[in-house]
Order: C-alpha cells, then sequence, then structure tokens
C-alpha cells in the first residue's frame, strides 16, 4: 500500500499518535488513506494502524 502525505486531513478520522508521520495538529490524519489490520480483529484491542511511520 502506497500512502502520501497531503495537505488535508482525512475526513472523519481522528489520529492522537503524535509520533506519526502522517499525524497533523488537532488530532488529524494527514494520509492519503490508512489500512487497518488484522482481518479478524474481535475488539480494538487486536486492531493496528498498518499506515502509521514514524517521524
Amino acid at each position: 500500500m502506497t500512502t502520501q502525505k497531503t495537505n488535508s486531513h482525512l475526513p472523519g478520522v481522528v489520529c492522537s499518535v503524535n509520533t506519526c508521520y502522517y499525524n497533523a495538529e488537532g488530532n488529524y490524519c494527514n494520509a492519503s488513506k490508512i489500512q487497518i489490520n488484522p482481518m479478524n480483529a474481535k475488539n480494538a484491542e487486536e486492531t493496528d494502524c498498518t499506515t502509521f511511520e514514524k517521524k
């Protein structure tokens, strides 16, 4: 998955991970798209944002 950093945030996506390259002021995500895994997660604790890229 190729993700670009954009100048606008993804509507409805809140990101408070300030160590992520795509994190923007106001807890926004400026990634062009996001991917959440794994496919068979049963709760929020089992999920990971695979779009995360360390600043």
